[in-house]
């Protein structure tokens, strides 16, 4: 490829930025439930099962919301999506601090679900329109670290502003929060365009820059999106896609299951207050920031591909996760360790995982594919935490062990090490795709 001057940073990088930094509002959002989980569920006297009922739910709506917004964000445009997902899951969030019975918590952890849901498609396509296809796995790979930093900061954040600033109550930390959600509808309005194009009408993107985005799929990029024929058998019709999606299912299943869990792990089994809990809940996270963006330098960089990444990370869970939910209470050494090891391998390959798709499929469609794939996969964020509601060990004087719990956790990181063996990932196009070819001999 021709190196364009001036590209090594440009408007694509604040367009990434931003849509980090709306990644992260939207995660503080919904870790702040989970960080307070073992509070409310004292408060609302909830058992174990209503908990993960409580996070699982929550899975359902966000994965159902997933597909739709990723047809959503083909057909309507990536900002205006993400401004109804950024409006939708503030209002509920602040509505989560007058929370009084079960009933109403799982009302509003559905609506939280439905507003986070329509988020994440329309973001990565917005990566995949402003990035070249040579950096769209370092970009996506920072955009996850979103993933990353807000589970690493939220834990002591919000702890931290609930003792020193509301005598330790949680609800009033739900009303703040409302505030950073206000700023990224601002952010999103004055930064982001659907398309370097627009921003180049605007004058502010340069015509270098531009160049250097479109320079290998510029049919893709200079042709609106809208107005191209959409061919969605290209995925749907893929074989590996659907060994991608169990990939992406125990992903999830695995990241999810264990954050749902992990305060309220460190509360009940190891016996860790407020102020405790908020810094051991966030070292994994700390962690998987750097994880994060090697596992995109080692796909664009090193490897070129995804498998051997996930070989790496997810045979390196099995047996940290397996021991993890192991470590007697008192040996916090150990127990510091392996959450930080957990960090690592569990989240190193969460931005190649995601820039699988937009390196195997045409940009027009790619929308689509990341909404079903997150859908499908976000189920595994469903049936994870309700599964180790159920696995969780309660006993006679009201302490829980979490052993199996980690041991289900491992179990699906074996399963994600066996597909991911097994998927292949050249680049499909729409030049040679049976699907096209079917569609085009049909219309002569």
């Amino acid at each position: 490829m021709k190196k364009v001057a001036g590209t090594v940073w440009g408007y694509r990088h604040i367009v990434l930025l931003i849509v980090w930094l709306l990644y992260i509002i939207n995660y503080f959002d919904r870790l702040s439930v989970l960080t307070f989980l073992p509070f409310i569920q004292k408060d609302l006297q909830l058992t174990p099962v209503q908990v993960g009922q409580l996070a699982s739910v929550f899975f359902f709506a966000y994965a159902i919301a997933q597909v739709t917004a990723g047809f959503l964000a083909d057909k309507y445009g990536s900002k205006k999506i993400m401004g109804f997902a950024i409006t939708v899951f503030t209002a509920v969030t602040a509505l989560t601090g007058v929370v009084k019975s079960f009933g109403q918590f799982i009302v509003l952890r559905i609506g939280l679900g439905l507003g986070e849901g329509h988020h994440f498609p329309p973001a990565s396509r917005s990566i995949n329109n402003w990035f070249p296809t040579e950096e769209r796995g370092r970009a996506m790979s920072f955009f996850t670290t979103s993933w990353a930093v807000a589970p690493a900061i939220v834990p002591v954040l919000i702890t931290t502003l609930s003792v020193y600033f509301f005598e330790g109550q949680w609800r009033p930390v739900f009303y703040v929060l409302a505030l950073p959600g206000l700023l990224g509808i601002w952010a999103l309005w004055y930064f982001v365009t659907d398309s370097p194009k627009e921003m180049l009408d605007k004058g502010r993107l340069k015509k270098e820059e531009y160049e250097h985005i479109v320079a290998n799929t510029p049919d893709d990029v200079k042709t609106p999106v809208e107005k191209k024929k959409k061919n969605y058998g290209i995925f749907l019709k893929d074989g590996y896609f659907y060994v991608y999606l169990v990939v992406l299912f125990c992903q999830l299943a695995v990241y999810w299951g264990s954050t749902t869990w992990l305060s309220t792990f460190l509360v009940k089994q190891h016996g860790m207050d407020l102020k405790a809990m908020g810094f051991f809940a966030s070292a994994p996270y700390v962690v998987a920031f750097f994880a994060m963006i090697l596992g995109g330098w080692l796909m664009d960089k090193v490897f070129n591909r995804m498998k051997p990444i996930a070989l790496i990370a997810y045979l390196g869970c099995i047996p940290v996760l397996w021991l993890l939910g192991t470590v007697e209470k008192g040996n916090t050494g150990l127990l510091l360790t392996l959450l930080m090891l957990s960090g690592f391998f569990i989240n190193l390959n969460f931005g190649s995982i995601y820039a699988y798709l937009q390196k195997r499929y045409p940009k027009e469609i790619i929308g689509s594919a990341i909404g079903v794939a997150n859908g499908v996969g976000q189920l595994g964020s469903f049936v994870s935490p309700l599964i180790a509601g159920y696995l969780v060990k309660v006993g006679p004087d009201g302490t829980q062990d979490f052993r199996m719990v980690f041991v289900f956790f491992a179990l699906a990181s074996a399963l994600a090490a066996l597909c991911s063996f097994i998927l292949k990932e050249q680049q499909i196009t729409t030049s040679h795709h049976p699907a096209i070819r079917e569609n085009e001999t049909s219309n002569l």
